[in-house]
């Protein structure tokens, strides 16, 4: 199986960033993950530049409830950016939260293309990499 070229996980949660990075580490999608704690954080990630490039990453997972900027928010500003800003992406919501409402207003942006419950799971994982990225596996 082919690896993904980066993973960004934007949530505050120390403890579900490690463990999310742990077993997409483990299942071997990627050696390239890249945490980020806040939207404002992602934001100035998915901005910055290296010789010229973007970070652009292949997969992205979102928390939606973090302090200042959350996960609503950010998608509103990621949704402006410019497409050599964004990634190929897959943008994925990962949450605790368990109402329906928040699934429908995901379904609202063009960028998402998944809503899954914490923790992330090699079910949920697996899912996305035959959904999206079929070309890799």
């Amino acid at each position: 199986m082919g690896k993904l070229k980066n993973v960004l996980l934007i949530d505050d949660s120390e403890s579900d960033n490690f463990y999310h990075a742990r077993k997409i580490k483990k299942m071997g999608i990627t050696d390239n993950i890249h945490i980020c704690y806040s939207g404002e954080e992602a934001l100035d990630y998915l901005k910055s530049e290296l010789e010229g490039i973007h970070p652009q990453p292949t997969l992205i997972f979102l928390d939606i409830n973090m302090p200042g900027m959350n996960g609503w928010e950010f998608l509103e500003e990621y949704e402006q950016l410019e497409v050599s800003q964004k990634g190929e992406v897959v943008l994925t919501m990962l949450s605790n939260s368990i109402d329906e409402r928040d699934r429908e207003r995901a379904q609202q942006y063009k960028s998402v293309h998944g809503f899954y419950s914490k923790p992330l799971n090699e079910e949920y994982l697996t899912n996305i990499l035959q959904t999206y990225f079929s070309q890799y596996l």
